[in-house]
């Protein structure tokens, strides 16, 4: 038996970790202040499961995680109980100079992504009501070129394999279960107020009703908030990439204002005017946004005190611009969708990782773009603390991870706290 462990976050990252430190032979404790498993950022979460990333990693993670999601029974160890699914619609990346095909192509013939590159003509007719004008760059409504006539084409590159899981809260409640099942202990509505440290190492912490929970390793999977739990452990004083929570709304569109039977079937990148759009079961649409820079970016200074409530402007910006891109669709007159804080690090691209503080870990700045990769994260970290805990220096040797259906073999450094935020990605929750 390895020594005991607490995670702090009982989100869809959390519980896989808790699962994997569980499997490994730890005694493990989540730890979470909301009430239920997955009711933070995770409850928030469009579920996507796409493989357009900017780097090699970030693509062979998805793609290794993919196999997981459809597999998920046997990623859990158990068939039993309502379980999420993976919905596999495929997904159309729209073509944009910020994120050419000479990006990630390369990059998916090098992992094995299938894909088919779609002309202007061929997008027309595989996407229904779809207008190929190109508008980059995506301008405010109020932006008197926002109805300029396109002065180009544009084509996309569609991913067969891409979906999305049905259920975000249920995903996480089915790791927690798995994990619990393996022994793991979930103790919510309880806060962490002091990470306990002796000699320097990491040996508990302390919850808001004065329980101590005593263990040697802890595991900072608190989204938007893992600052403040950095704070508390005096970890992050050699980080060399840093988080801001950034609020961030996604929109509902009922069947009717979706365009109905030709509402779009397939997800929808479209950076190009600065949207996605997701279907749902039943014919509707979710449509967030990609983070333009015409939308201020609503950074949160205190993760608590974020309004909870979907505003209109920006529900009439998103749709609108979903209306532009699709001829069917319509702008209700009423906003609906929910809001939720991402954990966004300076480069888009989480940190999995050891930190300064002995027995201090953190699977952080996850940017709204991690939840697909839950299944591996929880291994990644698994892999990385059980390393450094048997006398390791992922620093110096870093860990990787081979994945068990790709084959892949994955350098975890490309999630490390010291990686210099200059590689090239698009700067936005793409990744």
């Amino acid at each position: 038996m390895y020594g005991a462990a607490i995670v702090i976050g009982a989100g869809v990252l959390g519980s896989s970790i808790a699962l994997e430190l569980a499997r490994s032979g730890h005694r493990v404790w989540v730890v979470d202040k909301a009430r239920a498993v997955g009711h933070g950022s995770t409850s928030a979460s469009s579920a996507v499961m796409r493989f357009n990333f900017s780097t090699w990693s970030g693509v062979a993670t998805a793609w290794e995680s993919k196999f997981h999601w459809e597999n998920w029974a046997e990623h859990l160890g158990s068939d039993s109980g309502n379980l999420a699914d993976y919905v596999r619609c495929g997904m159309v990346f729209l073509d944009v100079d910020v994120a050419p095909r000479s990006l990630y192509l390369p990059l998916f013939d090098n992992v094995g992504v299938p894909y088919e590159e779609w002309d202007a003509d061929r997008l027309t007719k595989e996407a229904a009501g779809v207008d190929n004008g190109r508008y980059w760059p995506p301008k405010r409504l109020d932006d008197p070129r926002f109805w300029d006539e396109a002065p180009d084409r544009l084509g996309a590159v569609y991913t067969p394999d891409a979906g999305y899981v049905s259920d975000p809260q249920l995903a996480a409640a089915n790791l927690a279960e798995a994990a619990a099942r393996r022994g793991a202990t979930f103790v919510l509505g309880k806060a962490v107020v002091e990470i306990v440290r002796r000699a320097g190492r990491v040996a508990g912490v302390i919850l808001d009703d004065g329980t101590r929970i005593d263990a040697d390793i802890v595991v900072n999977a608190a989204g938007p908030w893992s600052s403040r739990v950095n704070q508390l452990a005096g970890a992050g004083g050699d980080f060399a990439v840093s988080l801001r929570p950034l609020r961030q709304e996604v929109h509902h569109l009922p069947p009717a204002a979706a365009g109905g039977a030709r509402a779009p079937k397939a997800m929808v990148a479209d950076i190009d005017l600065g949207i996605y759009l997701r279907p749902e079961a039943g014919g509707g649409v979710l449509v967030g946004g990609t983070e333009p820079e015409c939308d201020p970016f609503q950074w949160a200074d205190d993760p608590d005190a974020v309004d909870l409530h979907v505003t209109s402007d920006l529900f009439n910006a998103q749709v609108t611009r979903a209306a532009r891109r699709f001829s069917q669709v319509a702008v209700p007159n009423r906003p609906s969708g929910i809001v939720g804080v991402y954990d966004v690090s300076d480069d888009w691209i989480p940190i999995y990782d050891k930190t300064d503080v002995p027995g201090f870990y953190v699977a952080i700045g996850t940017s709204g773009n991690q939840f697909k990769n839950a299944p591996l994260v929880g291994r990644f970290m698994a892999a990385i603390i059980d390393h450094c805990e048997l006398g390791g220096d992922h620093d110096a040797e870093p860990v990787t991870y081979t994945g068990a259906y790709s084959g892949h073999r994955i350098d975890l450094s490309a999630f490390s706290r010291l990686r210099r935020a200059g590689q090239r990605t698009t700067g936005t929750v793409m990744g």
